[in-house]
């Protein structure tokens, strides 16, 4: 009897990683690649592209939060920031998208953000302003402290930028431990996943509706393949850690930097946040969008390409000044 109930259990498990395995390839068939590789020492990262009609004023690289991937920030930004001249890059953060996951400290923001530097160099960008989301306006900070060189200032959308009191939910421990997070996100996330994915969206978006065919719009089901789900959890599961040594140096950053947030965002603590970074940040600017949740680069993308222009002019990137600005055109 017991031999026969480890066969069944076998069975079941055997027939679940199968099925995860032929689902994972059939959401890449579904979402391929956008935009080109970039080989790099620290792996191959996926970036997009918008160039403008004319002569680019500056570069723009705009970088996701988690569970996401470049086209998240691309599909409500690109075309308006090309629109307004600007040369715009949107990168896979390394182990999202097709991007592969670094071979060292990988859920680190500065690792991150070091990587995405090489691509970004490697696709013939010299300088840039950083626009970072959730998770990577850790990556954002990271680039202003230790890439002063490259970046002429950056943005941060919502960021998540100090410690926070609470923990992190329980799957995200889960899927980043080595073998029991294997077992997991191999066997049971994607369909536990596709079943509550409408649902996680939702809370991303409140107090907004998810916007029309934005699941489809940026293959949001690619964040459900076991390997790109593991390296979410990791940055997850990690940040306080990795915050805890970032945020006692951000007083010293020296450069442009707006801040835009929503005053309705249910993911993020905007009081330590946003207003911390604004208290910290010499000549920061802060703005607090009414009723607007976790996501304002969709529910008022025109305010925040015209956050980011601005930020753009304050760095004295534009051609017309080149001789002066800190932000060289790639």
């Amino acid at each position: 009897m017991i031999f026969w109930i480890f066969a069944g259990l076998a069975a079941v498990s055997a027939a679940l990683l199968l099925w995860s395995h032929l689902k994972s390839r059939t959401f890449e068939r579904i979402f391929p690649p956008r935009g080109a590789f970039a080989d790099t020492a620290f792996g191959r990262l996926h970036l997009t592209r918008r160039d403008p009609s004319g002569a680019p004023i500056a570069t723009i690289v705009l970088v996701h939060g988690a569970s996401g991937n470049n086209a998240d920030m691309m599909a409500p930004l690109g075309d308006r920031l090309a629109a307004r001249g600007f040369r715009v890059f949107a990168v896979d953060r390394p182990g999202h998208g097709y991007s592969e996951r670094l071979r060292a400290d990988a859920s680190s923001p500065a690792a991150q953000a070091r990587a995405i530097r090489a691509a970004l160099e490697a696709s013939g960008v010299e300088s840039a302003v950083v626009v970072g989301h959730s998770w990577a306006g850790s990556v954002a900070i990271a680039f202003a402290l230790d890439h002063a060189d490259f970046v002429a200032g950056i943005v941060l959308l919502a960021p998540v930028t100090h410690p926070w009191p609470r923990g992190v939910r329980w799957y995200y421990r889960l899927a980043s431990r080595p073998v029991l997070g294997w077992c997991f996100a191999h066997a049971l996330l994607v369909p536990a996943g596709l079943a509550s994915l409408q649902r996680a969206l939702a809370g991303v978006f409140t107090p907004q509706p998810v916007p029309p065919g934005y699941a489809e719009t940026i293959g949001a089901v690619l964040g459900l393949r076991p390997e790109a789900f593991r390296a979410n959890a990791g940055d997850v599961a990690d940040m306080r850690g990795h915050l805890a040594k970032l945020a006692p140096r951000i007083p010293s950053i020296d450069m442009p930097v707006a801040i835009l947030s929503g005053d309705r965002d249910a993911v993020v603590l905007t009081e330590r946040h946003s207003y911390g970074c604004a208290r910290e940040i010499a000549g920061a600017t802060l703005e607090m969008l009414p009723g607007v949740g976790h996501s304002p680069h969709w529910a008022a993308p025109e305010k925040t390409v015209e956050t980011i222009a601005t930020l753009a002019a304050r760095a004295r990137i534009s051609l017309r000044s080149s001789g002066n600005a800190r932000l060289r055109q790639g």
